[in-house]
């Protein structure tokens, strides 16, 4: 029999309010939501395990709709279990992970098998994007919106066979595609001209901190705004991934992050906390693609975050061992791991003012609920499934190796001190997270999607 919980005292932060209350969990789901902090719970019974919420914050659980969690066939660096513990340790219990594994994902056979993997090894809810290739639309088309989260394009570099870079082809998927579109926009003609420039002058020894110039804004708006301009000719739902520049967000809208949005955006975590000037004390630690840029495009993004542009936060989750990041600039793969904390790292700039929690809500918890439609999670809601977590917003700890949880062992944020602490995380009312303790015992569940 399922365990029921009663969180009492808990300041909720959901849908714009912050107010304090207490939440029944039943069943998996949110049974029951008051703002009365008070209220009677007397028809509950003495099955219910009581967790006093007193000085805590309650938010529904963090949709993360960009990973990698590398598994199958890079699982050196990470694996679905090792990753969606170090998620839920984040308070992120939703995930949508991406193709370029090994083999890359571009069947349904191939997709149906990960969603396989994840049902007995993820301790968090999860996705799987649809990988697209130069040459797969007949398997792209095959793709159910209803239980899959959408298809992903490669429009720059990537692993494997997955740059798409045919013009027939980005149109046969902007028109065709049967759900989202999610794309990575960086135009490869553009980094390979930068390449061979930075090559002349260098060699091989290419300083890491040239990478911004590499990856340049020129390669990321080009590729961005032939995105735009082919979903407003086939009237695609377009997602546009890991936005890095301030070039970029004057494409974009500010119309509520709402399902009848059709072009929608993300920024990442890193792109928000890091700038150009930290690649002097990091180095390739913070080599992602697209590049982290200037302190004016970080300010750029938050701002257009604020203003409804940017509907998401997410993370890019990409892990690779630090014996791999050590290596020289072309030897050296891009990204890092975040997904642990990403939503301290949040909560630590709204600490410092760039941002309220509510907001922080909204677009790590919320929007991705609304934009993806994702079935019943996102919200604190009753009759919904009950992915809460509970944070102290007042227990200040530090980013060392023995508290990451990442089968890679290291993050870019070692030494960070941040404020807020994940006590609690339920996944489908199951307390897999309890103050430093996981409970592996019940896998979490694939996430449908309300689309017409």
């Amino acid at each position: 029999m399922e365990k029921k919980y009663l969180i009492t005292g808990a300041t909720l932060i959901n849908e714009g309010r912050s107010f304090k209350g207490s939440v029944l969990i039943a069943g998996g789901m949110i049974s029951r939501v008051t703002d009365d902090e008070d209220a009677a719970f007397s028809e509950v019974g003495k099955d219910v395990q009581l967790i006093d919420g007193s000085g805590k914050w309650l938010i529904p659980g963090v949709i993360d709709d960009q990973v990698h969690f590398r598994d199958p066939g890079l699982t050196h660096k990470a694996d679905l279990y090792t990753e969606s513990r170090a998620a839920v340790a984040g308070g992120v219990t939703s995930y949508m992970e991406m193709p370029n594994t090994v083999p890359n994902t571009l069947t349904q056979e191939l997709l149906e098998q990960k969603y396989r993997m994840a049902s007995e090894k993820s301790l968090a809810n999860y996705s799987f994007y649809m990988g697209a290739s130069n040459d797969n639309l007949a398997e792209i088309v095959k793709t159910d919106p209803r239980t899959v989260c959408g298809i992903k394009v490669f429009m720059g570099a990537s692993t494997g066979n997955m740059l798409v870079d045919k013009t027939e082809t980005l149109e046969g998927i902007f028109r065709d595609a049967p759900t989202l579109v999610a794309v990575h926009c960086e135009d490869e003609a553009t980094i390979r001209k930068n390449t061979a420039l930075m090559r002349e002058k260098y060699g091989e020894e290419i300083p890491v901190d040239l990478h911004p110039l590499i990856r340049s804004r020129e390669a990321c708006y080009k590729s961005s705004s032939l995105a735009v301009e082919l979903a407003l000719r086939y009237n695609t739902r377009l997602h546009i991934l890991h936005l890095s520049t301030a070039d970029e967000v004057q494409l974009l809208s500010d119309a509520p992050a709402d399902a009848s949005k059709r072009i929608t955006a993300e920024v990442c975590v890193h792109h928000l906390w890091f700038s150009d000037q930290d690649y002097d004390r990091l180095g390739a630690r913070i080599k992602w693609n697209p590049a982290i840029k200037t302190t004016a495009d970080r300010d750029a993004l938050m701002q257009a975050l604020l203003d409804g542009r940017i509907d998401v936060v997410a993370t890019d989750h990409a892990p690779h061992t630090i014996e791999e990041k050590t290596n020289t600039y072309f030897s050296c793969p891009s990204g890092g791991p975040l997904v642990q904390h990403s939503l301290v790292a949040m909560l630590e700039m709204s600490r410092h003012g760039k941002i309220s929690p509510e907001m922080v809500v909204e677009k790590m918890c919320h929007a991705p609920a609304r934009i993806f439609g994702v079935d019943r999670r996102g919200f604190i809601r009753e009759g919904y499934h009950a992915d809460l977590v509970l944070i102290d917003p007042d227990d200040p700890w530090e980013v060392k190796t023995e508290n990451i949880h990442y089968k890679c062992g290291w993050s870019p944020l070692e030494g960070a001190i941040f404020h807020s602490r994940i006590t609690h995380t339920f996944v489908g009312g199951h307390l897999a997270w309890d103050n430093g303790s996981f409970d592996n015992s019940r896998p979490g569940s694939r996430l449908l999607f309300n689309r017409s």
